[in-house]
């Protein structure tokens, strides 16, 4: 089956910076299209970016300037390079995984990213 596992969340003062990885397997990684969407609490889940197989990128705009979305098709590894951390960027932090193929959708568990000092 399709498994999205995250890491490199953590605790990080406002203006750190953090790298997210997801790793996936049981999905031909070539032919999907890879994204990194946040839930806070209380709050619904939103999009932070999206990239392509090709490596055409998408930003939400209250994170644009400060992520960089990337993949390595060899390692089936998409990350995520946060600057400029607020404290609003707290928040559960889920990969996400759309077969191109076959239409589905899958999710990782979320790793936990908090900004405070």
């Amino acid at each position: 089956q399709v498994q999205l596992v995250e890491s490199g969340g953590g605790l990080v003062q406002p203006g750190g910076s953090l790298r997210l990885s997801c790793a996936a397997s049981g999905i031909i990684f070539s032919r999907a299209v890879m994204g990194w969407y946040r839930q806070a609490p209380g709050k619904q889940r939103e999009l932070v970016a999206t990239i392509t197989s090709g490596g055409n990128t998408n930003y939400a705009d209250s994170m644009k300037g400060r992520v960089t979305i990337s993949r390595d098709n060899a390692m089936n590894t998409v990350y995520l390079q946060m600057n400029s951390l607020k404290p609003e960027d707290t928040a559960v932090y889920y990969c996400n995984a759309r077969s191109t193929l076959t239409g589905l959708t899958y999710w990782g568990q979320g790793t936990q990213v908090t900004v405070s000092s």
